[in-house]
């Protein structure tokens, strides 16, 4: 490793460890915004206290956008972006070792991602203006000149198979699948890559999907660093600048996706598996991250089975009755309505009695709310422990991108522990009342006692 990548690698694990400026966290978080000539939206949080910057880039080309017959392309469209670009204006084709050198020498670090909603770009690099510029313009060729070799593809293609062969002997795994799938329905969220899904992923279908979803025009740049916005602002334009600079009205729209439809019934399956825990799965569709229950969801959920051991679900399940060693609830909001979901894994001859119990107090929950004590408790927790959600550029960035891709106010961080503090109990009581039917609710066992 050369002199230069080593102290950059020093210093970018230093960055990791959360070198963030603490003065930040008891004042104002300053977010700017501004949108470029091409369309993208860049979002700048100023970060001076060490010279290093984060970016990240988002764009609308998650797996919702998968055909059924397809599900995991957005998956495996930003998984082989890693190995290899393509040679272009000059500059050399870099197969997949030659790349990992590449951001070895710079000592900086790159990927690629997709979840549900986005698909997502990341870069890590010191701000040396020499190092910087070479990682941007790495990276740019990166995000917009993916070789996808055909001969990697089959070997990714085989790899990924066994893991799937694998994971299907695992009964956290087969618990998921169906839970999301009776949860989701026909819903691209409900989709799971398998591996006749992925057979019908080929090389020409990664680079239409890449084609289609990333384009500058579409994409929301998210910036901390000890980066000024002019800086910023060219910074973000070199990383596009490989892309084709086509404005959006000119482009084709993306095809619209449905909401999650809610269920209509209660649905229970029980899955035979020979394992020493069963598996319990309970839950439905819950709520989008524009609803604006939101905070009241949140902190209620915190209270039900969200805040560990101080939960009421832990206290019940696990603490009183001993069902369990960990019981958690959550929801998962994005642009569709993500799952409210319980989970635990209990003796297999408890799942029924564990079941009847949790049933029973996510519908106590939904009918009574919390108490006013449960409510305090939580507060305090939530915004004591708000700090520790913004202490590193790292987590910054994601909350930062988090507002950017949400259309969330550019105060929203400034006022999150206000917006805590303002919950009330009958708030928590009233959505939960709109968001969940305890009724109706799915439940999956995986290997309990007949």
């Amino acid at each position: 490793m050369t002199t230069v990548a080593k102290k950059s690698s020093r210093a970018l694990v230093a960055g990791a460890v959360g070198l963030f400026v603490h003065s930040w966290v008891l004042a104002a978080i300053p977010v700017q915004r501004w949108t470029q000539a091409s369309g993208a939206q860049i979002y700048l949080v100023e970060s001076p206290a060490i010279a290093m910057l984060d970016v990240e880039i988002d764009f609308d080309a998650g797996s919702r956008r998968d055909p059924p017959s397809q599900a995991g392309l957005a998956g495996v469209t930003a998984g082989m972006l890693e190995k290899g670009v393509r040679a272009k204006d000059g500059a050399p084709a870099l197969d997949e070792n030659a790349l990992g050198q590449a951001w070895a020498d710079l000592g900086a670090q790159f990927s690629a991602g997709a979840g549900a909603d986005r698909m997502s770009f990341s870069l890590r690099s010191l701000t040396d203006p020499a190092l910087l510029a070479q990682a941007v313009a790495l990276a740019a060729r990166q995000i917009a000149e993916p070789s996808y070799p055909e001969a990697v593809w089959e070997r990714e293609r085989q790899r990924l198979q066994a893991a799937l062969k694998e994971s299907y002997t695992r009964p956290g795994t087969v618990a998921g699948l169906a839970y999301s799938q009776a949860v989701y329905g026909h819903h691209p969220y409900g989709y799971e890559m398998t591996e006749a899904t992925l057979a019908k992923i080929s090389v020409a279908d990664m680079r239409a999907a890449h084609a289609a979803g990333v384009a500058a025009c579409r994409a929301r740049i998210s910036l901390v660093g000890a980066v000024t916005r002019a800086q910023a602002d060219a910074l973000a334009a070199r990383l596009l600048s490989r892309l084709p600079q086509t404005p959006c009205a000119s482009l084709p729209p993306l095809p619209a996706v449905p909401e999650v439809e809610p269920l209509a019934q209660a649905q229970e399956k029980t899955i035979p598996f020979d394992s020493a825990q069963a598996q319990v799965l309970i839950g439905q569709p819950g709520f989008k991250r524009a609803d604006p229950d939101y905070f009241p969801l949140i902190v209620g959920n915190y209270i039900l089975g969200g805040g560990g051991f101080v939960s009421r679900l832990t206290n019940e399940v696990r603490e009183k009755r001993g069902l369990t060693y960990g019981v958690s609830s959550s929801f998962s909001p994005g642009l569709h309505a993500g799952s409210f979901t319980v989970g635990l894994q209990t003796r297999p001859d408890q799942a029924a009695q564990a079941v009847a119990l949790v049933r029973q107090m996510v519908k106590d929950f939904v009918d009574n709310g919390p108490t006013q004590t449960e409510l305090q408790a939580a507060k305090d927790n939530l915004v004591g422990g708000f700090a520790l959600r913004i202490d590193s550029n790292r987590k910054l960035l994601a909350n930062l991108a988090g507002i950017a891709w949400n259309d969330l106010p550019l105060n929203y961080l400034d006022t999150w522990t206000q917006q805590v503090e303002k919950v009330t109990t009958a708030d928590i009581r009233a959505a939960f009342a709109r968001k969940l039917q305890p009724g109706k609710m799915v439940t999956v066992i995986l290997g309990a006692t007949p």
